[in-house]
């Protein structure tokens, strides 16, 4: 017989551990207390206590009736100042980054796993690819090739006068000014690197827990390098822990390197095709033996970079089962610096003199914009092909869309990089031109950006038009649900004589809470219609060649003055939204509120690490986790006492992959209590891999004991859904809201709807955080394997009552 596993006594200190939701939460407003005092963690992320409470630990006679409370504010990691807003600029990066982990839950298909991550990360790298070569058709094309050219252009900017070829100075050679714009894109590659590596530095840095047991199904670590892509993340391993409890999860640091390494090449390998491109091709039409030769040359060098960083990108994925220290220092170094060095050796090539050559009509960008565009599309497809077949082989019926979240994510990326470059060139195009349009004939100086744009810029106003529909519907259908719940709400607060505007403005708060749970459709619509919409620019720029306004010329005086406007109305939009990402931007260095709205968007979306595209905004979970993990391991193993994780909104996210990084020693003295929670609403059905049934039924049987608090007038919290077959039930609501209806004796002024705010004001919160500790209890000794259960009232009796004894309340 095996013997009895004798647990720490417990000393009978209980804390509560709060974690704040989006937006953040300053630790007085937490603790409901001015005075405060930091425990540990530093200006970035920290755990509070009040100040009374600093030596509670001594003094448990103290808090027999309530537990110490702790507050860890983490809002400093997505938020905390104005220049994190321009990390807005990284919107596509951020999105596609999500689609990675969108993927449907998988059984059995390690293949079609892989190959939906490298897809992912196939997409991602084009965002980079594509951003650099807006930022090659600005700099290059636009200014030193087009405007440069052109005395009339080149003449109305003094800063231009050095590079017109008007000047017939050292700089005037197009090759030159080639060589001299590529300093600019060239820089905003070397930012991307930099921002990437320092906010790594910064906030993801910090190593997971360790000392927990493996995770896997044997029990044991591999000896290679187990690539997550490879590995079934709803696979629940001893101690019921999936893949968000894996020891590596939370640190992709190998990963980020090799990709910030193939992303950065990427960049500088665009950039000197940018300029070798044009060279190449005017010394092949000059027919100059030795520099056509060596342009050549530089384009073959170029081909074999490029398909250097395809196996990079292509070879590896994360490494979750065990804690990867490892860096490729070889190829993290080589492969940028090769590319770098790469760019510079063309510049000095575009250099040489070329007597004669005059820079006409444009740089071949159109054919860039086109391939990009053409195989965005093709891997889009190709993603939702694996997403389907992976949703069929394990279908849950509440993940988004049948599966087809990840593939409509990444075209929304794929969307969003082109309004934002196309954006930029648009604009640039248009204050280079002065009064002229560019591409519209006589009136202009240039011909300005590459078609394909002009054309994607018109089907703007027509995607806005199909998505006024489905607003109309959504507006429609939720004032129709308001009025039927108003019968349903005065029932529910047994009014006798009920107040019309009340009912009204509950019933209504309602309704449109449950919109969230039709963003799925919505987004996918978006999608579709961006996908076919964009097939359709592609063609109708390729067929013509020309801009829509000039395409249409002799279609009708109607057809062309349609063309016109739809062009003309979507330039002014694309570049609207561009504005509109700068502004805010800009405002946030000045304004505290709107920095804190950006960083809500942050809160949601940089939850997961990058796995997909290493410029994208930084993780704080690779922060945040494991200083819950950590604290809690810490202060139970030094004081054996209980402790309640208590996270509202994307808190409680936190809070459950900090339980599921827990040992299992540790798990049994923790209770999880979550309100406002978004863990199955929005993560379990957009993330089912991850947050889908198995994952959360695996983590209610593993801790200890778990409480979901919800309301019926929260848009983004809801129930978790687990049913009775894994424990109690977990969820308890809706909770009323507002508490009351009109005046009461006890209430004499009228109770707010709260929403998604604000739980602790209801006593149901401080009623399950108080059962929640009562379960918790004493820990006693765990019961030999196949002895009969304790009687009630003995030693070992809750132990031996099975999982269902420690199970959630």
């Amino acid at each position: 017989m095996p013997p009895v596993t004798e647990a720490p006594q417990n000393t009978g200190a209980a804390l509560e551990l709060l974690v704040h939701g989006v937006g953040g939460a300053t630790p007085q407003e937490m603790l409901r207390d001015p005075r405060i005092a930091r425990v540990t963690g530093d200006a970035t992320a920290a755990i509070f206590r009040r100040t009374g409470d600093i030596d509670a630990e001594q003094h448990p006679e103290r808090y027999r009736d309530r537990p110490i409370e702790e507050a860890y504010c983490w809002s400093n990691l997505t938020s905390g100042n104005g220049s994190r807003a321009l990390w807005l600029l990284l919107l596509p990066f951020m999105v596609v980054n999500l689609a990675h982990w969108m993927r449907p839950t998988a059984s059995g298909r390690t293949r079609a796993v892989r190959l939906y991550g490298v897809l992912v990360r196939l997409v991602a790298l084009s965002l980079t690819v594509l951003l650099t070569a807006a930022a090659c058709e600005v700099a290059l094309d636009l200014t030193a090739w087009q405007c440069a050219g052109v005395p009339d252009c080149s003449n109305q900017r003094s800063w231009l006068g050095f590079l017109s070829s008007a000047q017939g100075g050292w700089w005037s050679q197009p090759g030159r000014r080639l060589a001299l714009a590529a300093v600019v894109p060239t820089v905003l590659v070397g930012l991307l690197w930099y921002l990437s590596n320092r906010t790594w530095s910064a906030y993801e840095s910090q190593r997971p827990l360790t000392g927990a047991e493996p995770d896997d199904d044997t029990g044991a670590e591999p000896e290679d390098d187990t690539c997550e892509d490879g590995a079934d993340p709803t696979t629940i391993g001893p101690g019921g822990r999936p893949a968000l409890g894996r020891p590596g999860f939370w640190y992709g640091r190998r990963l980020v390197a090799r990709l910030r390494a193939a992303h950065t090449a990427a960049g500088f390998l665009t950039v000197a095709a940018s300029v070798a491109g044009a060279v190449a091709r005017h010394d092949r039409a000059a027919g100059s033996p030795a520099p056509a030769s060596l342009g050549r040359l530089t384009e073959g060098m170029l081909v074999l970079g490029a398909a250097v960083v395809l196996w990079v990108v292509c070879r590896r994925g994360r490494s979750e089962r065990r804690l990867d220290n490892r860096i490729d220092r070889a190829l993290i170094t080589w492969l940028p610096g090769s590319a770098l060095a790469l760019l510079v050796l063309t510049a000095v090539y575009a250099a040489w003199s070329r007597p004669g050559w005059v820079s006409a009509g444009t740089l071949p960008g159109d054919v860039t914009f086109r391939v990009l565009t053409v195989g965005q599309g093709v891997l889009v497809v190709a993603l939702a092909v694996v997403a389907l077949v992976l949703y069929r082989r394990t279908p849950e019926p509440r993940t988004v869309m049948y599966g087809l979240g990840g593939p409509a994510v990444a075209m929304l990326a794929c969307a969003l990089g082109g309004v934002m470059t196309g954006g930029v060139a648009q604009r640039v195009a248009d204050w280079l031109d002065g009064p002229g349009t560019p591409g519209m004939g006589r009136t202009s100086l240039i011909d300005g950006p590459p078609v394909l744009l002009s054309w994607q810029a018109s089907v703007i106003p027509v995607l806005l038009v199909i998505l006024l529909i489905p607003a109309v519907v959504l507006g429609v259908r939720t004032w129709l649900a308001a009025r039927a719940m108003e019968p349903e709400v005065n029932r529910e607060y047994g009014e006798e004589w009920p107040d019309a505007a009340r009912t009204r403005q509950i019933a209504r708060t309602r309704a449109t809470a449950a919109l969230t749970d039709s963003a799925p459709w919505l987004l996918g619509l978006v999608s579709g219609a961006t996908l076919l919409l964009g097939a359709g620019a592609v063609a109708g720029a390729w067929a013509s060649g020309q801009v829509p306004g000039l395409a249409m010329d002799g279609a009708g005086p109607f057809v062309e003055s349609v063309a016109e406007a739809a062009q003309s109305t979507g330039s002014w939009m694309i570049g609207f939204g561009f504005l509109v990402f700068v502004a805010c931007g800009r405002r946030a260095y000045r304004d505290a509120a709107t920095r804190r709205t950006i960083g809500i968007l942050w809160d949601v979306g940089t939850f997961w690490p990058r796995a997909a595209h290493p410029f994208a905004p930084p993780c704080y979970a690779e922060r945040a986790v494991p200083d819950l993990a950590s604290r809690m391991s810490g202060w139970t193993g030094r004081t054996h006492g209980r402790l309640v994780i208590s996270g509202h909104s994307q808190g409680s996210v936190l809070a459950a992959s900090a339980v599921w990084q827990l040992p299992a020693r540790t798990r049994r003295r923790v209770a999880l209590l979550t309100y406002g929670s978004p863990i199955e609403r929005l993560y379990g059905r957009w993330f089912p891999a991850y947050f889908g049934p198995g994952p959360l039924h695996g983590l209610h049987r593993s801790v200890h004991c778990w409480r979901n608090l919800w309301r019926a007038t929260d848009p983004i919290g809801g129930r978790v859904r687990l049913d009775r077959g894994s424990g109690p039930e977990v969820d308890r609501g809706p909770l009323r809201d507002p508490l009351v209806y009109g005046r009461t004796p006890e209430h004499p002024l009228p109770e707010p709807v709260l929403g998604h705010s604000d739980y602790q004001a209801d006593p149901v919160f401080a009623e399950e955080r108080a059962a929640l500790l009562i379960r918790l209890g004493p820990v006693l000794p765990r019961q030999p394997d196949g002895d009969a259960p304790a009687p009630p009232g003995t030693p070992g009796a809750e132990e031996s009552q099975g999982s269902s004894g420690r199970s959630s309340g």
